[in-house]
């Protein structure tokens, strides 16, 4: 019965939840690997770091982590299992315990942020500079209304992708117009909101 509460707490999918259980019971014996080979999915294949001047990527680009906080791409870890969405009692939701710290520990160079985070994540570190997050919306032509509706899953390949096309042409915006003009000139469909850089996807 503990186990399965322990399982449920830390939210890992169905089907993975021994093999994320193992990873974080192996902590500290571990191998560790850099953050640039650990990660995987979606993001990360459209990412595509392999193909990226390395240096580059590694100077401009911070991966934000449930267990770890903030990471530089050359950073070495052991693989582990830890969403920053996770409530951990009785210190809490991992969001609130990482704040703090973050908000004293984490300094950039002048520039402006480009934010690819996920709600949690983006909640635990607030830019004291411009920031422009990347939101993904899919517009669909009904009745011969353009409509839009936000995309999930899909916003995170497509965030990849964008990374790594700025990375990729060496693009350094300092502005968010800056930014907007770069992202259209390599092919996306985009345009600022506010504090945002919409990106749509055409259906």
């Amino acid at each position: 019965m503990r186990a399965r509460r322990r399982r449920g707490r830390l939210g890992f999918p169905a089907g993975q939840k021994d093999e994320a259980l193992a990873r974080n019971r192996g902590l500290r014996t571990a191998p560790t690997l850099p953050v640039a080979r650990l990660y995987t999915g979606v993001l990360y294949d459209n990412l595509d770091l392999p193909s990226l001047d390395e240096r580059a990527a590694a100077d401009r680009i911070i991966v934000f982590s449930g267990l770890w906080g903030a990471l530089r791409l050359t950073d070495r870890i052991p693989p582990y299992r830890l969403a920053m969405a996770v409530s951990l009692p009785p210190q809490g939701r991992l969001a609130a315990l990482w704040r703090p710290v973050m908000r004293d520990a984490l300094r950039l160079d002048d520039g402006l942020v480009v934010d690819m985070r996920s709600g949690p994540y983006a909640s635990v570190w607030k830019a004291p500079r411009p920031t422009v997050a990347v939101r993904v919306f899919r517009e669909r032509i009904v009745r011969g209304v353009p409509q839009r509706s936000v995309v999930s899953h899909m916003a995170k390949a497509t965030r990849g992708e964008i990374a790594h096309d700025l990375l990729a042409a060496r693009a350094d915006p300092r502005t968010p117009e800056d930014l907007l003009k770069a992202v259209v000139g390599l092919g996306h469909t985009a345009e600022l909101n506010g504090t945002n850089l919409d990106v749509i996807l055409h259906t």
